[in-house]
């Protein structure tokens, strides 16, 4: 197995990465084959003791220019901006703007542009709101909300993906049940892309910490008991005691959208 001194080796943190864009056609589309399974799974168990900042650059040395970011601006996310900007600020990252999103949300697009100089790509669903809700006679979130993910978050996911080869996510392994088993790199069969998670063996407690230390933005709705942020219709803020994922889609057995089910990958 990789020790990290190798790591550490095959990945200066001074190596520049050039601004270019991939070409976007579903025949770039990376091939999973045993050596590619075999590797990702070595470099996952010699970057378990790796920092974030080392996953991240292990990732960008290894897959850019066709390395992206999704963010949904959580604490965790914004944790991985602040790095993104100090190892790789050409990294694009993007949101997946449902059209649901809290204001406070959408204004954290903007400080991270006044703070660290990136723009954050919106990706919107080919309905509008508006429209989407015609369709289906009203808001799909209220009978449906599986459906309603999917078609405004999975579909948005992979059609933002498209000529990409990886893929970073913010989830933490304590965050959930599902999320429990997490790699730090694995192969993820729904969007057929490497998805790379430096945070997965961190703690609510260390995010929170490096935030405040850095003096990092994050979303004012954690300050009023939002601990979990979705699109507005399916969120609250949390009861003393509940877990930190109670208030998304409750009152339902609802608890991921769908991008992060374990059981697809």
């Amino acid at each position: 197995m990789l020790t990290m001194t190798v790591i550490q080796t095959r990945l200066p943190t001074t190596r520049p990465h050039p601004r270019r864009e991939p070409r976007r056609s579903p025949m770039d589309a990376l091939d999973p084959t045993p050596e590619l399974l075999a590797e990702l799974q070595s470099s996952s168990e010699a970057l378990e003791s790796a920092t974030p900042e080392e996953i991240l650059r292990w990732a960008v040395d290894r897959f850019a220019p066709r390395f992206t970011m999704a963010t949904a601006f959580g604490p965790e996310g914004m944790v991985l901006i602040h790095m993104l900007a100090g190892v790789a600020p050409e990294t694009p990252i993007f949101n997946l703007e449902t059209g649901y999103q809290f204001a406070e949300t959408l204004e954290l697009r903007e400080e991270v542009l006044r703070r660290y100089g990136l723009e954050v790509e919106f990706k919107h669903p080919e309905l509008t709101v508006e429209q989407y809700e015609a369709k289906h006679g009203g808001p799909l979130y209220e009978t449906n909300p599986n459906q309603c993910c999917f078609d405004r978050k999975i579909k948005l996911l992979n059609a933002a993906t498209v000529g990409m080869h990886a893929w970073t996510s913010a989830i933490r392994r304590d965050q959930s049940a599902d999320r429990a088993r997490a790699p730090i790199v694995g192969w993820d069969k729904k969007f057929k892309l490497v998805k790379i998670s430096p945070l997965a063996n961190w703690t609510k407690k260390e995010v929170w910490k490096m935030i405040t230390d850095h003096d990092i933005p994050y979303n004012p709705l954690h300050d009023k008991g939002y601990t979990s942020i979705g699109c507005w219709p399916c969120t609250r803020a949390v009861m003393f005691g509940e877990d930190e994922r109670a208030g998304r889609w409750s009152g339902t057995a609802k608890t991921e959208c769908g991008l992060h089910a374990l059981d697809d990958e």
